[in-house]
């Protein structure tokens, strides 16, 4: 299991060597791309399966004022207070605005307002179990998988025939999953050959030379392979001080913060940064 970001914070070096034992499966004392990106991977796939088996208890206990099959923002923000450690009292007749509560968690509350709205399909007041998954776990979430694939649409199918060719993928912005489609950009971002060589290999399954909905969500799809194998390139290269292609345990431990920021520790909290 993951270990919970506060004990992370612990003992962080026992923590790295701890992983980095587990994920040298061929003993070397090195960890290369395949393996490194194993690891991530199966991290990635451990998430998102305990965060939609986790998600039906969270909603259920949350859905109690009343009981009717719906999470409203009255009794998330109650369960919000009382998990952060206020009194029955205060979460029963509270100031509104929380002119007392630390700007820390007064931040917090904005930011969980902001992606509740994101998640209100129907009523901004109310979530359905579906839409309470895309809230608490986006990555996880077929719908709001979905939705991205619709933003994607939206914003960069130039031709509006509903699907995306390589010209347009070109030029899309390269943060992978996390991909920022609030901005408007006046030029394509670099690298764009690098893109077109993605999109030939790893999204236009068909080679039609266009991609469907279908070949879209595969592709960012978080249980895609693609997405640990450029965690796994992206640690390397930030840490791979002696040029060899791979990662010791001092390199690693010389990017502390780096990794334990990274989906081969803090999965969860690497994903909630990206969306």
């Amino acid at each position: 299991r993951e270990v919970a970001a506060a004990e992370n914070r612990q003992d962080p070096r026992s923590l790295l060597e701890d992983i980095f034992r587990r994920a040298d499966t061929d003993e070397n004392q090195l960890l290369d791309i395949q393996e490194l990106a194993k690891w991530i991977h199966a991290k990635i796939t451990e998430h998102i399966t305990r965060a939609m088996r986790e998600n039906v208890g969270l909603f259920t206990a949350i859905d109690n004022n009343p009981r009717n099959g719906e999470v409203s923002w009255d009794e998330y923000h109650a369960y919000f207070l009382r998990i952060h450690g206020f009194s029955e009292t205060y979460i029963n007749s509270h100031n509104k605005k929380h002119s007392e509560m630390p700007r820390a968690l007064k931040e917090s509350i904005m930011r969980d307002r902001a992606r509740w709205a994101e998640a209100a399909r129907n009523d901004p007041e109310k979530l359905a179990l579906d839409e309470f998954l895309a809230f608490t776990h986006p990555e996880s979430s077929h719908r709001a998988l979905l939705q991205m694939v619709e933003d994607l649409f939206e914003k960069f199918d130039r031709d509006g025939d509903e699907q995306l060719t390589e010209d347009e993928f070109s030029d899309l912005p390269s943060e992978g999953i996390g991909l920022d489609l609030r901005e408007d950009r006046q030029q394509p971002i670099g690298g764009s050959e690098d893109r077109r060589k993605e999109f030939r290999h790893l999204i236009d399954k068909n080679k039609n030379g266009k991609a469907d909905r279908t070949e879209l969500l595969m592709y960012i799809d978080p249980r895609n392979p693609r997405h640990a194998i450029q965690e796994a390139q992206h640690l390397i290269t930030l840490s791979d001080t002696n040029l060899d292609g791979k990662v010791d345990l001092s390199e690693i431990l010389s990017k502390m913060d780096l990794f334990l920021d990274s989906k081969m520790v803090d999965t969860e909290k690497s994903f909630h940064d990206e969306f």
